[in-house]
């Protein structure tokens, strides 16, 4: 009864909240120049749109600790880099732990409850003093906004649900509060769970999507699985999920030993191509593959590391797999990584401020680009573009539009490709550079038969390129 009376008394504290709080940011909000438009699941249902119809391609980057280790000025030089070289969106943390403590010293909750966000009155973004873990939050979304970035947030990481202090009750308290303070944020999406299986505490998951859903119907919802999983396995035909998203994770061909649910290993274009194939139709995308920088396997800080050219491959795998976006992710800059930092995961180095210009970064705009060059909406999978398929590294990837196609190879092996199948009765061949997003034209051909292309340079991993096939 007392247990009751408590959860009731933090319901009202938390609808409270959500009315003032929503009501000051709808106010900063409409401060902003130019909103960015919300986003919405295209017409198909296999992508993503603003809401005013326009092409949306996800490309997020994994700031997953921006919300408590960068102060201000740290937080606007990372987004406007990240606005610089093509991202639009940026997934974080809001409660890593119930202990949680921002770079300014606030909490975020009051006695660790998750049912009790700690606030103050107002909302200051000018004096340092006045300043508490929300009003940061505040500040990094509506800063975001002005650079046209969405953010993607992750009300509460999986571990701390999993831990048994996050109840179905105060679940719904926090995600109340979540929804009345940010719904009137035209550049937010809910990325619920948490490096999790859906079927760890699966009622506080889907308390915690429901209660958004109800609360915050204008803005689209995810779910962030553990690795190697996707979120269609538990959550596909739940209404709140708006979108799938899989964690193909971080570890090797020869390091994914795991047995039960299907596991690819390297090969994350076929969880895309799983989740492609469900009913309801849904859009589905890659949110955590491996980071460049991180050790092969995450804990072994004595392995080989991911570089740019495995997150370039992740990206064009799943992608062409039909994926409606991709994130990208880096070692130093998703644990924001500072050199007072007395410890670091995974074994990261580099401060973040010089990790955000590791290679990958700079070449992941290439892949949005090409995306956006042609038709959007109209492009399907297509692996029968492809006469030799192969496997693992000498995979090649398939994608094309009514009137264009485009093929990737992570290796620069030759290609046979079977013509036809886009109209025209000539192509136009060219290859695009992942790597620096050049172009060199092939020439063209009767769009009939079977065609050979032999990509530039030595076959290797890394010299990787896209075929790119027009009508003519």
């Amino acid at each position: 009864m007392l247990v009751r009376f408590i959860n009731s008394g933090l319901k009202l504290i938390a609808c409270s909240l959500q009315l003032v709080f929503g009501l000051q940011l709808a106010a900063n909000s409409l401060q902003l120049a130019v909103a960015p438009p919300r986003l919405r699941v295209s017409a198909n249902g296999r992508y993503l749109m603003t809401e005013k119809g326009a092409p949306f391609f996800w490309l997020g980057d994994t700031g997953w600790l921006l919300l408590t280790k960068l102060n201000r000025e740290d937080a606007d030089k990372y987004l406007e880099d990240r606005r610089q070289k093509g991202f639009n969106l940026v997934q974080v943390m809001v409660v890593h732990e119930l202990n949680d403590v921002n770079v300014y010293g606030d909490s975020a909750l009051a006695k660790g409850n998750i049912a009790m966000p700690k606030t103050t009155p107002g909302n200051s973004f000018s004096d340092p003093a006045q300043y508490d873990y929300w009003d940061h939050v505040d500040y990094i979304v509506n800063k975001a906004a002005e650079k046209g970035i969405y953010i993607a947030l992750v009300p509460v990481w999986g571990s701390v649900v999993k831990s048994g202090k996050v109840s179905e009750a105060r679940a719904r308290a926090y995600a109340e509060f979540l929804a009345g303070r940010y719904k009137a944020s035209p550049n937010v999406v809910w990325m619920n769970g948490g490096d999790i299986k859906g079927t760890d505490s699966l009622r506080v998951w889907t308390t915690i999507g429901a209660t958004l859903r109800a609360k915050d119907p204008g803005h689209l919802i995810t779910f962030h699985p553990r690795g190697r999983a996707s979120s269609a396995s538990w959550f596909h035909t739940e209404n709140w999920l708006d979108f799938n998203s899989i964690q193909s994770g971080h570890r090797s061909y020869e390091q994914d030993t795991s047995r039960g649910d299907p596991h690819y290993g390297e090969d994350n274009w076929k969880y895309i191509q799983a989740g492609y194939k469900k009913l309801p139709v849904k859009p589905i995308l890659d949110a955590e593959p491996s980071y460049e920088q991180i050790p092969y396997g995450l804990h072994d800080t004595l392995q080989p590391r991911w570089t740019d050219k495995d997150v370039r491959r992740y990206g064009y795998w799943s992608v062409f797999a039909g994926a409606c976006g991709y994130t990208y992710g880096d070692n130093s800059v998703m644990q924001m990584h500072r050199p007072a930092d007395k410890t670091s995961s995974y074994g990261a180095k580099d401060p973040w401020y010089e990790a955000i210009n590791d290679r990958g970064a700079g070449q992941m705009s290439y892949l949005k680009k090409l995306m956006l060059s042609r038709p959007y909406f109209e492009r399907v999978p297509d692996p029968s573009l492809v006469a030799e398929q192969g496997d693992k590294y000498n995979y090649l990837a398939a994608t094309r539009g009514e009137k264009y196609a485009f093929v990737y190879t992570c290796n620069g092996r030759r290609m046979k490709i079977i013509l036809g199948k886009i109209a025209g009765e000539n192509i136009k061949a060219s290859w695009y550079s992942p790597r620096d997003g050049s172009w060199q034209e092939i020439g063209k051909f009767p769009n009939k038969g079977v065609q050979e292309f032999t990509p530039p340079g030595t076959s290797a991993n890394g010299n990787d390129w896209v075929l790119v096939l027009d009508a003519n």
